[in-house]
Formats: C-alpha cells, sequence, structure tokens
C-alpha cells in the first residue's frame, strides 16, 4: 500500500471514530423534548422539573469545557475521548432505569458532563491528526454530523417514545457508544503533548463556579425575571468568578485554560462571528416552533416536517462547503452565508398569521443553507490560525464561549418574544384568541426583525478573516 493511499484510510478512520461519538453526543440532546410529557406522565411531575433534564444538561456540558484543554494534554485526546464516551454510554444506560425524575436528572446531569468532553475533544483531534490540507473537508464531516442530529433527532425521538417508551431514548446510546468506543481504539493514534502540568484547583474551581453560575441565569432568567433576585445574584457571582479566573490564568505558566489564544486576531474575530451565527441559529429553532405550535395550532410532527427540509440541506451541504473551501477560502463562503442569514430573517421579520407551512419551510431552509455556508468556515479560520499545542484549549474557549451564548440567545429571545407580545396586545382588538395569536406573530416578526441586525455585525468582521493571496515574484534575471 502507498504512502497517500494509506494516509487516506487513516484519514477515514480517524473521520468515522470523531463522527460516531459527535453524532452520538448531539443526537442526545435533540430527542428528549418530544418526550416531556411521557415523562411527566410516567413520573408524575411538572413541566418545570422536567425541564432540569435539559437546563441539567446544558449547564454541565457548560462547566467542563474549559477543562478539556488541561486534560487533553496531560492524558492525550485519545484517552480523554474514549474516557468520555465511556462515561456517555454508562449513564445512558443508568438513565433507563432511573426510579425517580429526580435520579433522572441526576444521570442526564452527568451523562452531560461526559458529553461536554467529547464535542472539544472530537473537534481538537481534527486539527492534532489530519494534515492542515484536509482539515476544512475534515471540519464539513465533524460539522454534517453536527447538523444529522438535529435533522433526525425530533422525528426519531417522537418515534422511539411512541412505540417503545422513554427508556428507548437512552438505550439506543448503548450500541452507539460500544462502537464508538471500539472505533476510537482501534482508530485513532496516540498523541501526549504534555505529562508534567500541575492541576490548577483554584482554577477549576471558579470556572466551574463563573460557568455554573452564569449559563444558569441565562438559562432561568425568563422564568425567574431578569430582574428578579436569583438571576441578579447568579449574575454577580458568576461574573466575579469569570473575572478572577481570567486574572489567575493569564497570570500562570501552566494555566488551566490557556487565554493567549485570544491574542491571535483571527482567532478573537472568528470566534465572534461564531457567536453570531450561534445567535442566529437559535433564533430559528426557538421562534419557528413557537410560532408553528401555539400561533397556528399545528401538531409537533407538523412542525418537525416544516424544520426538516431545512436540517437535511444544512447536512448536505457541509461536504460541498468543505470542498469549496480549499478552493476559495473562508471570506466569501462566510459573506455568502451571513448574507443569507440577514435576507431569511428579513424575510421572516414579515411572517404573518396565517403563513403557510411551505413557505415558513423555505425561508428557514434558505437560514440553514446560510448557517452551513458560514459555520465550518468560521470554526477552521479560528482554529487554523492556533498552533497544534494549543489546538486543545482553543477548541476549549470555543466551546465554553458557544455553549454560553447558547444560553444567553434562548433566554434574551424568550424574554423579547413574552415582552414584545405584551406590547402588542395593548394596540388590538378583537376576541381573546386572535389577540392572543397576533400578539405574538408580530412579536415572532420584532425578534427575527433583532436577528437581522446581529447578523449584519458580523459583515465587517469578515473581512478581517479575508486572506491575502500571495502574488507571484518576477522573475529575477541570470546573469
Amino acid at each position: 500500500m502507498t504512502s497517500s493511499s494509506s494516509g487516506r484510510s487513516a484519514f477515514w478512520f480517524i473521520i468515522l471514530a470523531v463522527f460516531f461519538g459527535n453524532f452520538m453526543s448531539i443526537l442526545s440532546s435533540t430527542t428528549i423534548n418530544v418526550a416531556f410529557p411521557i415523562f411527566m406522565k410516567d413520573f408524575d411531575a411538572e413541566l418545570g422539573k422536567v425541564q432540569w433534564m435539559i437546563t441539567g444538561f446544558l449547564l454541565a456540558t457548560g462547566v467542563v469545557a474549559p477543562i478539556v484543554g488541561y486534560f487533553g494534554d496531560r492524558f492525550s485526546y485519545k484517552r480523554l475521548y474514549i474516557f468520555a464516551l465511556s462515561g456517555f454510554t454508562l449513564f445512558s444506560a443508568l438513565c433507563t432505569v432511573a426510579w425517580s425524575i429526580d435520579s433522572l436528572i441526576l444521570f442526564r446531569i452527568l451523562q452531560g458532563v461526559f458529553s461536554g468532553l467529547i464535542i472539544p475533544t472530537t473537534l481538537t483531534m481534527i486539527y492534532q491528526f489530519i494534515e492542515k490540507d484536509r482539515q476544512p473537508f475534515a471540519m464539513s464531516l465533524w460539522s454534517l454530523s453536527s447538523m444529522l442530529a438535529p435533522a433526525f433527532g425530533p422525528t426519531l425521538g417522537g418515534l422511539l417514545t411512541e412505540y417503545f417508551g422513554w427508556q428507548s431514548l437512552f438505550l439506543l446510546n448503548l450500541p452507539l457508544g460500544i462502537a464508538a468506543v471500539a472505533v476510537a481504539f482501534k482508530c485513532l493514534p496516540y498523541h501526549s503533548i504534555n505529562t508534567s502540568k500541575t492541576f490548577d484547583f483554584p482554577g477549576f474551581i471558579t470556572v466551574l463556579l463563573s460557568s455554573s453560575f452564569i449559563i444558569l441565569s441565562f438559562t432561568e432568567g425568563n422564568g425567574w425575571g431578569w430582574t428578579d433576585w436569583k438571576t441578579l445574584v447568579c449574575l454577580l457571582v458568576g461574573t466575579s468568578a469569570l473575572i478572577y479566573f481570567i486574572r489567575r490564568e493569564l497570570r500562570l505558566a501552566n494555566p488551566l485554560l490557556n487565554l493567549s489564544v485570544f491574542r491571535t486576531n483571527r482567532f478573537t474575530y472568528s470566534l465572534i462571528i461564531n457567536c453570531i451565527i450561534t445567535a442566529s441559529l437559535y433564533s430559528g429553532t426557538l421562534l419557528i416552533p413557537v410560532f408553528v405550535q401555539d400561533v397556528q395550532h399545528s401538531t409537533p410532527l407538523v412542525t418537525a416536517l416544516v424544520l426538516l427540509p431545512g436540517s437535511l440541506v444544512m447536512a448536505l451541504c457541509s461536504p460541498v462547503v468543505g470542498k469549496l473551501y480549499s478552493r476559495t477560502g473562508p471570506f466569501p463562503l462566510i459573506m455568502g452565508g451571513v448574507a443569507l442569514l440577514i435576507a431569511s430573517n428579513w424575510e421572516l421579520s414579515h411572517i404573518s398569521l396565517h403563513a403557510s407551512h411551505v413557505y415558513v419551510a423555505g425561508w428557514m431552509t434558505l437560514r440553514y443553507v446560510g448557517i452551513s455556508m458560514a459555520f465550518m468556515p468560521v470554526m477552521n479560520a479560528g482554529m487554523s490560525s492556533i498552533s497544534k499545542e494549543r489546538s486543545g484549549h482553543a477548541s476549549s474557549v470555543t466551546n465554553w464561549v458557544r455553549q454560553a451564548t447558547g444560553a444567553l440567545s434562548i433566554g434574551v429571545f424568550s424574554s423579547l418574544l413574552a415582552a414584545r407580545s405584551f406590547v402588542h396586545q395593548k394596540g388590538l382588538s378583537g376576541d381573546a384568541s386572535f389577540i392572543r395569536d397576533q400578539s405574538m406573530t408580530l412579536a415572532v416578526q420584532d425578534v427575527f426583525l433583532i436577528a437581522v441586525f446581529i447578523c449584519i455585525v458580523a459583515i465587517p468582521l469578515t473581512f478581517v478573516l479575508k486572506e491575502k493571496r500571495n502574488k507571484p515574484q518576477p522573475a529575477v534575471l541570470q546573469e
């Protein structure tokens, strides 16, 4: 076998190992929502209690993201990945035998801890194990695994819950997890960067506190009220701990999380654009289900079908974008993606109460094409500017910030939706049902309009990522 063919084989084995784990981790977070009524019935629990299966999972994934860089450097990313997959599979099994809603939430949170290790670890391994010229295509396949899971998750979750019970949502992870561990053990190379670093325990405690309290305040702020004492205390404690953590990490020679990655402008600007794309993504995933189900009174299955074309197109676009990246660089793809996001958000900011499902699905599909065009190039533009030795810390920072952005987006957009709906109710007349539905429609329009302005902010930042093409050097005449 030639070296080029063996290199191609190694590439696909690594991608297979990365794809398995990333897909499983994200799939588990997208199949749960549809089973909430079943959990409420079987455990005789209130919706607020059951929602902690999502809230706790989100908190856990955000809390552990900053420590991936240290443990990956200390024990190797292959070992960390196998450990994370094994833990995720174990607690998936324990979820199936939960005897109360409290035990199920506990196992779900612990499952989230290991899920929070999986995603940044898979991202780091791409930049440590794969050649630089193949990293954009590898990133497109990594993105594909991230997009296929939410595309099929809700529909798959609904079918499994209806025919096999809620336990099947967690049993599904067992064969996937065992297969992922086997593939990772067999296919991933062992590579350790540093085995002499000491663990920064005070830094770990402060990042644990800051992540927990900040993400909790964003997640629960809409329910508690943004001026409620619980929200304000969480924000104050979380922000204070974060400031201390940042100052501490910048002083240490061997920090828990190497924040020097922010000194690379290309990485910093790409992360800002990444957060803008994340906020835009969450605006659609929040607003459209509310509009289709609560305003147009359609079923969850219809909502899943409205979102399915966009999710599938987004997944199909990922490998294409990976191929185009090598030819064009990040700038035209990101700019084109942002332009599509702006156009689709603008059109959806004019959505009417009686808009057809085809209309909504069409514009949501265009949004997802834009997200697919911009997401991978932004990630790769930032990560590829970081050295291989610091890629684990850059991946940890990226996932940590994106997790907080997701929680913040959901909380802020939910609050804006409720506030704008209340404002519009005052100016409407008619029966109560019409006033409610029309005010919610107008509020959805307002939030999509805000998403337009958020996306516009990304345009000037995108020019920073424009790669300079080397000009051909003039020939030197020889005497």
